[in-house]
């Protein structure tokens, strides 16, 4: 996409994040032909929108387009992406389990509409992965009220579900839907890292302490620095994923910004104090929001122990990315 078309694209779909969440984002991302972006140019398109939700803050937008990043990795249609159920918090593996035709489901789905009356569940069997379709009415719903609320994420389980199986998927699908995922959360990672870091500034800029703003302290401007470092760390790492274009290098990608994000919510909690705790301030979301997002497809540390193991159990270092 040319800079001028990438400037509008993101305008648009900036103008969409700040008007509405859930179903009507969802709406408004299908009218401004997002799934056709996704289709044509998954890079800008998952940067764009993710990096823009994530920098949302304490009313950061809820929406099916995760789903919809794993299921366009999967090569399912837009339309049927974005009932895809997504994996539990710290896994990576498909949400379901075919055994014999009984299909067992576990995982997660946000901003589930209304209107939905089936969901799609990518389930491992004896002979590879599959995508099954089954009834709302047929799983076990209950709103994830933890740490963010706000989120609206729902945790989808069910036994011996009635289900509708399609074709089985090609050997490495899942793997590459998984690594177009980890980037969508990577991103939106490093969009609540930039929030965070720069509700931090401002508080640095309008807090006076013995008569000077705390910015001008050098305590806080190293806080800040470090920050700083580590967004742009975590940014840097997904550019190169996307060059690189490997699951291995999205893994890498999603641990990095995961890590970026403990660590801005780290250091501007140090900078605002009792204020980044309370009620009012939004700050204490966007940390609640990281958390969450840390664990979506595999945690920081989880996936910097499994990179650790591969390496020690090949002897390989990986190609070094494009720089």
């Amino acid at each position: 996409m040319e800079a001028t078309d990438r400037d509008l694209f993101a305008r648009s779909i900036g103008h969409a994040v700040a008007a509405g969440s859930g179903s009507a984002l969802d709406d408004a991302l299908g009218a401004l032909g997002w799934h056709e972006a996704l289709a044509e140019d998954p890079r800008t398109a998952v940067s764009v929108l993710f990096e823009l939700i994530g920098a949302g803050g304490a009313g950061g937008a809820r929406s099916s387009a995760l789903a919809a990043v794993l299921g366009h990795g999967l090569g399912l249609a837009s339309a049927a992406a974005a009932g895809l159920v997504l994996p539990r918090p710290g896994r990576a593996d498909p949400p379901g389990r075919l055994d014999h035709d009984r299909l067992a489901v576990h995982g997660l789905t946000t901003a589930l509409r209304a209107d939905r009356s089936a969901l799609l569940v990518a389930a491992a069997g004896r002979d590879g992965v599959v995508v099954a379709e089954v009834s709302v009415g047929d799983l076990t719903l209950r709103a994830v009220d933890g740490v963010a609320p706000r989120m609206d994420l729902v945790e989808v389980t069910g036994t011996d579900v009635p289900h509708t199986v399609g074709d089985d998927l090609p050997p490495d699908r899942w793997a590459g839907a998984v690594a177009l995922a980890r980037l969508a959360v990577g991103h939106e990672l490093v969009g609540t890292s930039q929030k965070m870091l720069e509700l931090a500034r401002q508080h640095a800029l309008e807090r006076v302490q013995f008569d000077r703003p705390i910015g001008s302290f050098q305590a806080v401007r190293h806080r800040l620095a470090d920050t700083l470092v580590a967004v742009e760390a975590g940014d840097a790492t997904l550019q190169a994923a996307w060059e690189e274009g490997s699951p291995e290098a999205a893994s890498v990608a999603k641990a990095v910004a995961g890590r970026g994000a403990r660590t801005a919510a780290r250091h501007c909690q140090q900078v605002l104090a009792g204020m980044g705790f309370t009620g009012e301030h939004e700050f204490h979301h966007c940390v609640r929001r990281a958390l969450v997002l840390d664990q979506l497809f595999g945690a920081a540390a989880t996936l910097t122990r499994e990179f650790g193991g591969q390496l020690l159990a090949t002897r390989q270092l990986p190609a070094l990315p494009p720089l």
